[in-house]
């Protein structure tokens, strides 16, 4: 079986996209590199062969920072199969008055958050090679 894409958003400019991408690169770098890998979505959006045939048809994890999904619509869009669509703020409710940090860095609540975003990725990964 061929690695789960999980792709963020780009999000520049504020906190919410940095915790979409930094909880991607936990879940790619560190909880499950041999299941998973990450893609850049500039290149996806702006057509790049290579990018474009490595996820179409793939069974894809999208973490948007926004409301916009850019992450699950370019991923719809290029041909890849979007197996669970992420938010960040889907799971702000338990989160209420923490301070995450900025656009460019997080502060101990946004580190721990990001943890807890990536390990709902993890569960999908999971369930998604079968292992649950």
């Amino acid at each position: 079986m061929s690695k789960v894409k999980v792709l963020p958003c780009s999000g520049i400019g504020k906190v919410l996209g940095l915790l979409a991408r930094e909880s991607v690169l936990m879940v790619t770098q560190d909880k499950c590199p041999d299941q998973t890998e990450t893609l850049c979505l500039a290149q996806l959006v702006t057509g790049d062969d290579d990018v474009i045939n490595r996820i179409k048809g793939q069974a894809c994890i999208t973490m948007d920072g926004c409301p916009k999904q850019c992450a699950l619509k370019s991923v719809e869009a290029a041909g890849g199969q979007v197996a669970k669509s992420y938010k960040v703020a889907d799971f702000m409710r338990a989160h209420r008055g923490e301070d995450h940090g900025t656009a460019t860095a997080l502060t101990e609540d946004g580190w721990n958050y990001a943890e807890e975003l990536a390990d709902k990725m993890v569960e999908m990964v999971n369930e998604l090679r079968g292992e649950v």
